[in-house]
């Protein structure tokens, strides 16, 4: 069997669950070392498997991009790809935020990428590599009741467009992915307690149904790969084709088939 990121050195921020976790299983699995950046421990299911190593720290914190980079050159002594995963959601409209709201948002889900880019711009010039950040279906499209999260999100796609533009003569490639409503188990509870919630991002979906963290991971994958080589500066929307539709046809009674 082909492993497609054999021996490539990898970081994967949020890593401990959710989406980043299934990115790690899957780079993992196919042949990448992996250092994983979470505040919370790596699950036992990952914590001892071979080629991976994790790091517990605050992204936000003051120099954590450097020490981040410092751990992955100690463990590694390169670094081919940086997966951006790490965020927070679940935003308010904009009457509802607060500054100290914004500003976390604005750290978490952009300052911290931006800063983690840059230095591992800095190794991977020269050598090349990919840089992939996980950003959403609402940077994509204006939605209600999340003004901070789509702002921060439609951020991280413009950086993913000026560093592919700014360092591909560097054989760096920078590609973001913009998933829909991902079955998480964060997401599963919102799903459950809020018809809202449900109605927009899973009735309205063409295939009318939420992600699996899963199929975000391989997505992320085929990015991190040999196979996008000559892939750079796009946002990939995965989300069941909910970005590309605006209305939906009245489902056809059974008699009119």
């Amino acid at each position: 069997m082909s492993l497609r990121l054999k021996d490539k050195s990898t970081i994967v921020t949020g890593s401990s669950s959710g989406i980043g976790l299934a990115i790690t299983k899957a780079f993992l699995r196919e042949g990448a070392t992996v250092l994983g950046v979470d505040q919370s421990s790596a699950p036992a299911e990952i914590a001892t498997a071979s080629g991976f190593r994790e790091l517990q720290i605050d992204l936000t914190a003051t120099n954590a991009a450097d020490q981040v980079i410092a751990a992955a050159i100690g463990g590694h002594g390169a670094i081919d790809v940086l997966v951006n995963n790490a965020g927070i959601g679940n935003s308010r409209p904009i009457l509802d935020t607060s500054d100290e709201d914004l500003n976390r948002y604005l750290q978490v889900n952009l300052a911290a990428p931006f800063a983690l880019s840059r230095a591992t711009i800095r190794v991977m010039k020269g050598r090349g590599g990919a840089i992939i950040n996980i950003a959403s279906a609402f940077g994509v499209l204006g939605v209600t009741r999340a003004s901070a999260y789509a702002a921060t999100k439609a951020g991280l796609a413009g950086l993913t467009r000026q560093l592919a533009a700014e360092y591909g003569r560097d054989g760096i490639r920078v590609n973001a992915i913009a998933p829909g409503l991902i079955a998480t188990p964060l997401v599963r509870e919102r799903i459950d307690n809020n018809p809202w919630f449900r109605r927009s991002m899973i009735e309205d979906c063409p295939l009318g149904r939420p992600g699996r963290p899963e199929e975000i991971a391989e997505a992320c994958a085929f990015l991190a790969s040999d196979a996008s080589s000559f892939v750079s500066g796009i946002v990939m929307p995965v989300d069941g084709g909910w970005s590309s539709t605006k209305f939906l046809p009245e489902p056809i009674a059974t008699s009119e088939v």
